[in-house]
């Protein structure tokens, strides 16, 4: 998977959004999953202009068979994948993976491929024609991360991931966030003192 992606060692197990879902995560992670906003906005609210991007992979590669299979990529298909790191003064956030095919890039979402280090988020949610197609959650075990992922996020125990399939104007793309312990411990005390 090395060609594929910087932060997964393996392909995470995703369980799709029911009714009822809700019930089997924790209450801390539930404002995160459920979040219909930018991620990096609510970031913005807490940590201001301190919040940044720390590119991590950003190439053309073969999205992963569940990836694949939710955006109906072809198999020998590629599509634009992009790793990122969000962080507040170097403190580990947010690690995003986003896969882009190649049909979402045509016309005016061609930005979508020159990012830098802007965050996703900022762009896709200014898209008047943006809809949320499915939602999928997962508890991911150390041992799917590649170990330059557990190194750079000094990842020592499970984190919980959202992923969420976008359609801009029809056009369908990937968005996979994990939510690192500094937001999930920093926010609920912020909150709380609010």
């Amino acid at each position: 998977m090395a060609r594929t992606s910087f932060l997964l060692a393996q392909q995470p197990v995703w369980l799709e959004n029911r009714p009822g879902s809700r019930h089997y995560i924790p209450e801390n992670i539930q404002s995160w999953v459920y979040e219909s906003g930018s991620l990096t906005q609510r970031l913005r609210s807490r940590y201001g202009s301190s919040v940044a991007v720390n590119i991590l992979f950003h190439q053309w590669a073969t999205p992963l068979l569940s990836e694949r299979k939710l955006l109906a990529v072809p198999e020998h298909r590629y599509a634009l994948v992009r790793e990122v790191m969000l962080h507040a003064s170097g403190k580990p956030l947010l690690l995003a993976r986003t896969i882009i095919p190649e049909a979402t890039l045509k016309g005016v979402h061609r930005n979508l491929s020159h990012l830098g280090t802007r965050p996703l988020g900022e762009v896709i949610f200014s898209y008047p024609k943006l809809e949320r197609l499915a939602l999928g959650v997962t508890l991911i075990q150390p041992t799917t991360w590649s170990e330059s992922a557990i190194a750079l996020a000094a990842i020592h125990q499970p984190i919980w991931g959202r992923r969420t399939v976008y359609a801009i104007a029809g056009r369908s793309m990937l968005v996979s966030e994990f939510f690192l312990p500094e937001i999930l411990y920093q926010f609920s005390s912020y909150e709380a003192s609010r």
